[in-house]
C-alpha cells in the first residue's frame, strides 16, 4: 500500500480549500445578481415616481433656477394662506369673547377664585353667572346627570372660565378660595330615579368637598334644603326646628341625604376648623328649569303650553312658597360673604295653595287646559313657608321678584323651548324625508 507523504497531503487540503472559497464565492455572486435584478425590477415599477437614467438625459438639463422660483412662489402661497387663517382665527376669537356677557375687572386682591360643584344645573348656572359678571374666576365641576352644558356656553371661552367634567362622589384636587356645593339632583323624579347616587353625592360627595375645603383654608357653603323639615309639624319652619322626616321613605334619598350633608358640615366645623355657611332652599323656579323635571312650576307650565291637562297631585290644598331664581341668587351670594356661619332659610314667605298655582299660571299662559286631581305623593309635604327672619337680621336679605313677573319670565322661557323643540323636529322630519 502506498502512503501520502506530508507534502502531498498539504497539498490537497488546499485544494480543496480553494475550491470551497470559489464555491461559496459563486453561490454570493448568484446571490448578488439576484438581489440586483430585484432592486432593478421595483425601480422600473417605480419608475413613475423616479425617472429612469435615459429619460433623464433625454430630458436635457435641469433648469434649477426655475425649480427655485416654483417653491418660492409656493412658499409665499403658504405664508399667505396661514396668515389669512390666523387673521381669521383672530376675529372668531374676539367675536366669541365679545358676545360673552360683560365682566367687572376686579383687582388681584378683590377677585376671588370660586369652585361650584354642580354648576351646570338650573340654580348653579345662575349662580355662575352672577359671580362672573362680578368680575371673579370661576370653575365649574358638574358630572351633567341633570345638568346642561348648554347653560354654561357663553362662558365656554372666556379667561375667568373653567369647566371640568367630573363626578364629585371622587376626590378632586384644585386651589380656590371659595366653594358652593350644590352638586346633587333636586327634583323629585331626578333623585329618585337613582337614590344611591344621590345620598351618595350628598354624603360622599359633601366629604370630598369638605376634604378639599380644609386642605385649601376655603370657605365653603353647602346647598341643602327645605327638605329637611319633611312633612314640618311647625309653621312657619325655623332653623331651629328639627323636622319630621321618614328616614326610609321614596324621598329619604334626598332629605336625609341633605341632613347628613349639614350634619358633616359641622363636624368638619367643630373638628377642623372649616368655614361652612349653609343654606336651606326652599322651592325655587325660573328659566334653565328643565321642561320636564317633574317639579310643580315646570310640570304646570309645560302641560298649559300644550294644551294638555294640569295634573294637582291630592286635593290641591297642600301649600308652598315659591321664589324666584334672582332671589335665591342673591340670598347664596350674601350668605357666603358674612360671618353668619348657622344654618339659614333662603326662600319666599308668601304661601299659596297649589290650586291657586295651577290656576294663575293656567290664566298667564291663557291655555284652555283644564285642571284635573289625582292621588296624593307619598311622603309629599302639606304645608310649606319659610321663617325668613335670620336672612332679613344676618344677611340684610329678603325676596324682590314678586310672584306674577316670575312666572312670566318663567313661561316665556319655556315657550322659547318648545319652539326650539318643534323647530329641531320639523327639521329631523324633513331630513329624513
Amino acid at each position: 500500500m502506498a502512503y501520502r507523504t506530508d507534502d502531498e497531503y498539504f497539498v490537497m487540503r488546499s485544494k480543496s480549500r480553494v475550491l470551497i472559497v470559489i464555491v461559496l464565492a459563486s453561490v454570493l455572486c448568484l446571490l448578488l445578481v439576484i438581489l440586483f435584478y430585484h432592486k432593478l425590477d421595483i425601480y422600473q415599477r417605480s419608475s413613475d415616481v423616479f425617472p429612469s437614467y435615459s429619460a433623464l438625459k433625454n430630458s436635457g438639463p435641469i433648469n434649477y433656477s426655475v425649480n427655485i422660483e416654483q417653491l418660492q412662489e409656493e412658499r409665499k402661497h403658504l405664508i399667505d394662506r396661514i396668515s389669512h387663517l390666523e387673521a381669521r382665527l383672530s376675529i372668531l376669537e374676539q367675536d366669541v369673547i365679545k358676545n360673552s356677557p360683560k365682566t367687572k375687572n376686579l383687582s388681584y386682591f378683590d377677585r376671588k377664585r370660586i369652585l361650584v360643584t354642580g354648576g351646570a344645573g338650573f340654580v348653579g348656572s345662575h349662580l355662575v353667572d352672577s359671580l362672573m359678571r362680578e368680575g371673579h374666576e370661576v370653575t365649574v365641576v358638574d358630572n351633567f346627570f341633570t345638568g346642561r352644558k348648554k347653560n354654561l356656553r357663553h362662558w365656554i371661552s372666556h379667561p375667568n372660565f373653567e369647566l371640568i367634567h367630573h363626578d364629585i362622589v371622587n376626590p378632586l384636587y384644585i386651589e380656590v378660595d371659595q366653594i358652593y356645593h350644590l352638586a346633587s339632583p333636586a327634583s323629585p323624579p331626578q333623585y329618585m330615579i337613582n337614590p344611591v347616587k344621590t345620598i351618595k353625592t350628598n354624603s360622599l360627595g359633601t366629604i370630598n368637598v369638605l376634604g378639599l375645603a380644609k386642605r385649601i383654608h376655603a370657605r365653603v357653603l353647602i346647598a341643602s334644603t327645605s327638605e329637611v323639615y319633611g312633612n314640618p309639624e311647625q309653621h312657619p319652619q325655623k332653623e331651629d326646628y328639627w323636622g319630621n322626616v321618614n328616614p326610609i321613605g321614596p324621598r329619604s334619598c334626598y332629605d336625609e341625604g341633605k341632613r347628613i350633608a349639614e350634619a358633616l358640615s359641622y363636624a368638619y366645623a367643630r373638628q377642623e376648623g372649616v368655614e361652612v355657611r349653609v343654606a336651606r332652599i326652599f322651592n325655587t323656579y325660573g328659566p334653565r328649569m328643565n321642561i320636564d323635571d317633574g317639579r310643580m312650576v315646570s310640570n304646570f307650565i309645560s302641560q298649559a303650553l300644550q294644551n294638555q291637562s294640569i295634573t294637582v297631585y291630592g286635593e290641591g290644598k297642600q301649600t308652598r312658597s315659591l321664589q324666584y331664581i334672582d332671589d335665591l341668587i342673591d340670598g347664596l351670594i350674601k350668605l357666603m360673604k358674612s360671618n353668619y356661619s348657622e344654618p339659614v332659610n333662603i326662600g319666599n314667605p308668601q304661601e299659596y295653595s297649589i290650586h291657586y298655582f295651577a290656576t294663575l299660571i293656567k290664566k298667564l299662559v291663557g291655555a284652555p287646559s283644564d285642571i284635573i286631581f289625582t292621588d296624593k305623593v307619598e311622603d309629599d309635604p302639606q304645608r310649606r313657608k319659610p321663617d325668613i327672619t335670620r336672612a332679613k337680621t344676618h344677611l340684610n336679605w329678603s325676596p324682590k321678584v314678586s310672584l306674577r313677573d316670575g312666572l312670566l319670565k318663567t313661561i316665556d322661557y319655556f315657550r322659547d323651548e318648545f319652539l326650539k323643540l318643534e323647530k329641531t323636529s320639523n327639521n329631523n322630519d324633513n331630513n329624513q324625508i
